[in-house]
């Protein structure tokens, strides 16, 4: 658990320092996944979806484990009449 926040730390300080998503790793735009600002949120969801097909199993398992996170963090959020 300690190392998956250093990796978080490393990559959120990577993302400040360059925008330039297609020279990152897939493990850090993994950790970046919901850290990522809105201007750049476009750029990075290409530059990933480019990815999958190339992924590792153990990749796509991180990838579809916070893809499945997010579905429930919006449902969470969307208001109940």
């Amino acid at each position: 658990m300690k190392r998956f926040f250093s990796l978080l730390a490393l990559s959120v300080s990577l993302l400040i320092a360059k925008a330039d998503f297609s020279e990152m790793s897939t493990e850090e735009l993994i950790a970046l996944i919901g850290y990522v600002d809105a201007e750049r949120e476009e750029r990075f969801y290409r530059e990933l979806e480019k990815r999958v097909s190339q992924m590792d199993e153990a990749q796509k398992a991180l990838y579809e484990n916070d893809q499945s996170q997010r579905r429930k963090d919006a449902q969470s959020q969307t208001p109940t009449p």
